[in-house]
């Protein structure tokens, strides 16, 4: 009898037991519905505020590539220009007028009757 009295506290207290746990989870399920609900409500102005700013960023950098960039290389490759073309006005104005020895030419340019050591041989006289 003992036993058997035993055995039925604690089937109730079980019984108890699984109703307070499927209690909690429902909480907690109701609870992690909550929060998604509330990452979701939270992240729309994020994401739109980041969407803002990408635009901004990118109409920053048109303005300065077409504002500030685009003229600069322009001017710098017309600049590069006119220097090139002054030394090689000044270099054959030297060498037309008899100047100090021959006209500068870049490293790596061979003179026609003068062989390259590193690929020609010597013209042999035949």
């Amino acid at each position: 009898m003992v036993s058997a009295t035993v055995r039925d506290i604690a089937i109730i207290l079980v019984a108890v037991e699984i109703l307070i746990m499927n209690g909690l989870l429902v909480v907690l399920i109701w609870q992690v519905w909550r929060l998604v609900k509330m990452i979701g409500a939270e992240m729309k102005p994020v994401i739109k505020d980041s969407q803002e700013t990408v635009g901004t960023v990118k109409g920053s950098a048109e303005f300065v590539s077409t504002s500030f960039i685009s003229p600069l290389i322009s001017t710098s490759s017309r600049l590069a220009g006119i220097v090139r073309s002054v030394q090689v006005i000044r270099s054959e104005l030297k060498s037309s007028m008899g100047g100090i020895g021959p006209a500068r030419r870049p490293s790596g340019v061979v003179e026609p009757d003068q062989p390259n050591e590193a690929t020609e041989t010597p013209p042999t006289a035949n």
